[in-house]
């Protein structure tokens, strides 16, 4: 099951670095078009006119993706933001004792914040809702990789309340050094 885990989170950062990469290659098209127009008008020849329609609005999905689908590789190898000053001062049975509750209301927001998705994005399918832009891309798209991206980190938070509750140390916190 954890190698299982593992993979899934892996799989997921893979995905948010594929959607970053997107971005950078969408702007480096729109620049070098712009370049390529500006070269060919010195040369007195009709710019091709290289652009990419609607990149701001692509853009911001890519980058909700990929904000989104990295939320649990992230939190797994220590890279989200906590505040350990009290639970590393703490003495280890007592700072499972503070860690226990923080990840049950982690995980209590975490859902709250999946099913809120989960229902924009349905709605989304259902009333094929699409963007504005010039390049009419259906809404649920980037929905759907926000609510998956939420469910992940339900799935690691859990995962992580599993195993302080079994007395183990959670990935987070094995990775951060919270031994």
């Amino acid at each position: 099951m954890r190698q299982t885990l593992d993979r899934l989170y892996t799989g997921a950062l893979l995905l948010a670095a594929g959607a970053f990469a997107s971005i950078g290659v969408l702007v480096l098209v729109q620049v070098l078009g712009r370049l390529i127009d500006r070269f060919a008008r010195l040369l007195g020849a009709p710019p091709p006119g290289i652009t990419v329609p609607s990149l701001a609005e692509i853009g911001g999905m890519l980058f909700l993706s990929a904000v989104f689908l990295g939320l649990a590789g992230t939190f797994v190898r220590g890279g989200h933001v906590r505040v350990a000053l009290l639970t590393r001062a703490l003495p280890a049975g007592v700072s499972r004792a503070v860690e226990v509750p923080v990840l049950i209301l982690a995980i209590g927001l975490g859902l709250f914040a999946t099913w809120s998705s989960l229902l924009q994005a349905w709605d989304s399918w259902v009333f094929d809702s699409v963007s504005f832009g010039m390049v009419r891309v259906p809404l649920w798209l980037p929905q759907g990789a926000m609510t998956l991206g939420l469910v992940l980190l339900c799935m690691a938070l859990l995962d992580a309340l599993v195993t302080t509750l079994r007395g183990g140390t959670p990935a987070h916190a094995a990775a951060e050094g919270d031994n």
